[in-house]
């Protein structure tokens, strides 16, 4: 008993300064770029490692919830798959990035919900059973949906296909995922503690993961960083308040109760930049991974913030 809690406050202190880390090991990389760099050859089965531990998270019940409340689900995963992109589209014209540049913002925008939306609806009140439902959705359609978008706004300007694009998802997520809901479902049944010790474990490994990768691309990047520096946060910063936004807004005229706009809030803004991150540098080139990078660091800010202010609300009114 003793050795699981220690594990599960080691846990909660690593997600707990989840950002800390981030910001920490990025602001390291600028400085010792050559140590981090060599990270970016093992970007996929870092992500790989991350999606495993999500499919851990997920159960049965999980999966029935997706034809228990279609109609939500749907409103959520449909605003994301169209409000992303094209926000993503409007900002790369907007604010005239260089086509490298502009790639990872528009695999940002076609990536599908990431686990930090499910996070931060249960920081934030929201309905995290309606969450997992979401995310794992756009999770599970992203193989169609991300090389979609992407062709359809980038076109003839990249040099990759559908079906290239679509192998690196399901190789990236959808394997890992279905590999951890199969392992959490026999843990279940003939190990339950091991369920339970490896529910504390993962988050550890899954920070870990994240901090090397956008370390990684950070390094990669430093001379991009001081040079677009400002027009990349911007679009960076726009994208994120655009999806939080319009998800709680879309939520609303939906007639969705508070708790689920907040969720569909989350779902719409914060993406799996991993992925974005994972296939810019397998696809294309580090620079491509530069937004998604940033991504990472920006959304597990503005995430936690909104989800404050949202609790701030509640006990305000009562």
């Amino acid at each position: 008993m003793g050795s699981e809690g220690s594990i599960s406050r080691s846990a909660q202190f690593a997600t707990k300064y989840f950002v800390v880390w981030v910001a920490g090991f990025a602001a390291l990389a600028l400085v010792r770029p050559s140590t981090f760099v060599p990270i970016l050859e093992y970007v996929n089965p870092l992500l790989g490692i991350v999606m495993l531990g999500m499919g851990l998270t997920l159960q049965p019940a999980d999966i029935q919830r997706l034809t228990d409340r279609p109609l939500d689900v749907g409103i959520g995963a449909v605003t994301q798959w169209l409000v992303m992109p094209l926000a993503a589209y409007g900002l790369y014209l907007l604010l005239n990035l260089p086509d490298a540049i502009g790639v990872g913002l528009i695999l940002v925008g076609a990536a599908p919900g990431g686990t930090a939306s499910n996070v931060m609806s249960y920081l934030g009140r929201g309905d995290v059973a309606l969450s997992v439902a979401i995310t794992t959705v756009t999770t599970l359609a992203a193989p169609i949906v991300m090389p979609a978008w992407t062709l359809f706004i980038l076109g003839e300007s990249i040099d990759v296909t559908f079906i290239q694009m679509f192998t690196s998802i399901v190789q990236i997520v959808i394997i890992p995922v279905v590999l951890g809901f199969g392992l959490r479902y026999v843990l279940d049944r003939y190990a339950p503690r091991v369920a339970d010790v490896g529910l504390d474990v993962f988050p550890v490994v899954s920070v870990a993961a994240i901090v090397a990768i956008v370390a990684g691309v950070v390094g990669a990047n430093v001379e991009n960083i001081l040079t677009a520096g400002v027009f990349v946060l911007l679009a960076v910063v726009l994208h994120n308040g655009i999806g939080l936004g319009t998800g709680y807004a879309v939520g609303q005229a939906a007639g969705m109760s508070e708790d689920r706009k907040r969720t569909n809030a989350f779902e719409v803004g914060l993406q799996n930049s991993g992925l974005a991150v994972a296939l810019a540098t397998s696809l294309f080139a580090p620079t491509a991974a530069l937004i998604p990078a940033l991504f990472s660091v920006w959304h597990n800010i503005s995430g936690p913030a909104l989800a404050n202010y949202f609790t701030w609300h509640d006990t305000t009114a009562e």
